[in-house]
């Protein structure tokens, strides 16, 4: 372990511009993960990050311990640095501290193949809750394929990655991606998720539940606000909604991403139950 105490050191100097600069995050390909349980789903997942940095009064934490002795006896190589608690502090992006930041390599993403079994396309949203929120769904629901318009929020921003809970380190995001070539090039079927008709598209709306999903599907959401654009929605295979009988006028995007993609999960799981029971006969 390496103790730093020194503001201008140039490790803690590059670890509080990552936290506090997304611009920063994406000109040097790196990015900040708060917390304990962000950084041992990364180790998990991908393998160990370029460094740790855990705060001094931490050490005396039996999970914390317990944690980097077989960390560094697993990736020697790896420094884990101690800081004392006003650095962690600034290199920390909650409110309340982590006990241990770590910084971590962006994951290149890979271009998704075009008949890939389900793909969930995010265009315009810009809550980061909301984006981390239906990252955790995908990875919950299997949906490895996720796409992000220009004006989506940072995927690798922290309150994403909070949101996520680990969620990123299982998925292949693409960001910045021009939506609209990619569904007008997509070899299986665009739900676009919309409230009503939507007067662009002139297409009439059907019900998610009336959707055969256990096909190669595309899942769009829009904007919280405005929605999905005039030309994703002409481009989409067809206008969806999420059936609502009560007295609401729509859902919070994340709900209905989730909601979509385990109405998936349900209709392949009956589908390979009844495909075995075929078999079975």
């Amino acid at each position: 372990m390496k103790a730093i105490r020194s503001r201008d050191n140039a490790f803690v100097k590059q670890l509080i511009q990552l936290a506090h600069s997304s611009r920063e995050r994406k000109k040097v390909g790196l990015t900040v993960l708060d917390g304990i349980h962000l950084v041992s789903a990364y180790v998990d997942a991908i393998g160990p990050p370029r460094a740790i940095a855990v705060a001094e009064s931490a050490l005396a934490q039996a999970e914390i311990t317990a944690w980097l002795a077989v960390f560094e006896t697993r990736f020697p190589r790896v420094t884990v640095n101690v800081l004392s608690a006003a650095l962690i502090a600034e290199a920390s992006s909650l409110d309340s501290p982590a006990a241990m930041v770590a910084e971590v390599e962006t994951p290149v993403a890979r271009a998704i193949p075009l008949d890939a079994s389900a793909v969930l396309v995010l265009e315009d949203v810009q809550d980061p809750g909301n984006v981390g929120s239906m990252l955790r769904s995908a990875a919950a629901a299997g949906v490895c394929e996720v796409m992000l318009s220009k004006s989506c929020a940072f995927a690798w921003s922290p309150k994403v990655l909070r949101a996520a809970q680990g969620a990123h380190f299982l998925l292949n995001i693409v960001e910045g991606a021009d939506v609209v070539d990619f569904i007008s090039q997509y070899r299986g079927q665009s739900l676009a998720f919309v409230p009503v008709m939507s007067g662009s598209a002139q297409k009439m709306a059907i019900s998610l539940y009336d959707c055969e999903l256990a096909r190669a599907t595309a899942f769009l959401i829009g904007n919280e606000g405005a929605g999905l654009s005039p030309q994703l929605l002409q481009t989409a295979s067809v206008g969806v909604t999420v059936p609502m009988p009560g007295k609401v006028e729509s859902l919070n995007a994340a709900a209905c991403a989730a909601i979509a993609m385990f109405e998936m999960v349900r209709q392949r799981a009956a589908a390979n139950v009844s495909g075995s029971a075929v078999l079975a006969n």
